[in-house]
């Protein structure tokens, strides 16, 4: 396994990521990114240059919102065929999501759409030999559904039964499953063959706020950097290694207490406690 952060691009990270014992990066590669209109050439050389390899490329945005279709089905197959000129594949990004599914609040709503787009882009992810990862990230507060049908197994079963491809999987991330109330660890297992990328995010769990306002109230968790929070970081790692995951695990840092003029000690935090496991 490589450790690594997801980051938008720039020299000056890769940088900091290979001072700070960093292996990796998951560089962001929606329209509007860093990395967008780069020379991936003059990157990739930034990269070798500094002993960095790209784990993922990332493209957060809903696939299936109505009347954008299109337009992000075009930038994704570009982003799924040029991946693996930075030496990278897997391409996470959203399951995606139709206001039908917002109204109602039933994965199975997004199903159709889901299937007519993701059945293309499973055929250009297999033609290019990279894999797609889907984020497992439930949205807002509590948890609506915005731009993400992946948000849980149940779902990801109705996922993968509409396209069956072994080129689609998940970017698996137990922060948010804790969130949900789902036990994090048991699905590694279940799920082994579609895990093609891991994010290192923790979950602080405020009990008592918790027991004040339950489970739709607000302020009761936020995402933590790892070793921070309730997640249980060994069964995590002995779960991996036991279905064989040998890729990338990206810290992805959205801690409330380590932002801003902070933000790199977060990583360094989270670099330090991790390593111990990536081994």
């Amino acid at each position: 396994m490589k450790l690594g952060f997801l980051t938008d691009y720039s020299p000056e990270r890769v940088r900091f990521a290979r001072a700070t014992g960093f292996d990796c990066l998951e560089l962001h590669a929606q329209p509007g990114a860093a990395l967008d209109g780069q020379d991936w050439q003059s990157v990739k050389r930034t990269l070798d240059e500094e002993g960095i390899t790209v784990s993922a490329l990332a493209c957060y945005f809903n696939h299936l919102e109505e009347g954008k279709e299109e337009e992000r089905a075009a930038h994704f197959q570009e982003v799924l065929k040029a991946a693996p000129r930075l030496g990278c594949d897997v391409v996470a990004t959203m399951g995606g999501c139709t206001a039908a599914s917002r109204e109602s609040g039933n994965i199975e709503d997004s199903l159709e759409s889901f299937e007519k787009i993701f059945r293309r882009h499973a055929k250009v992810a297999q033609d290019s030999g990279v894999k797609i990862a889907f984020e497992n990230w439930p949205g807002g507060h509590p948890a609506p559904l915005l731009i993400n049908i992946a948000v849980s197994p149940a779902a990801w079963d109705k996922m993968f039964d509409a396209v069956p491809s072994p080129a689609m999987g998940l970017e698996y991330d137990p922060s948010h499953l804790v969130r949900l109330n789902i036990e994090p660890i048991a699905p590694i297992k279940r799920f082994a063959a579609r895990i093609h990328h891991v994010h290192a995010k923790d979950t602080t769990i405020k009990t008592e706020v918790l027991n004040e306002v339950g489970y739709i109230g607000q302020d009761w968790w936020h995402y933590s950097i790892p070793s921070l929070g309730v997640v249980d970081w060994n069964a995590m790692f002995d779960a991996l290694r036991e279905i064989g995951y040998d890729s990338g695990v990206c810290i992805e840092h959205e801690d409330p207490n380590y932002m801003d003029d902070n933000f790199d000690e977060g990583l360094r935090i989270g670099q330090k406690f991790l390593s111990q496991f990536v081994k």
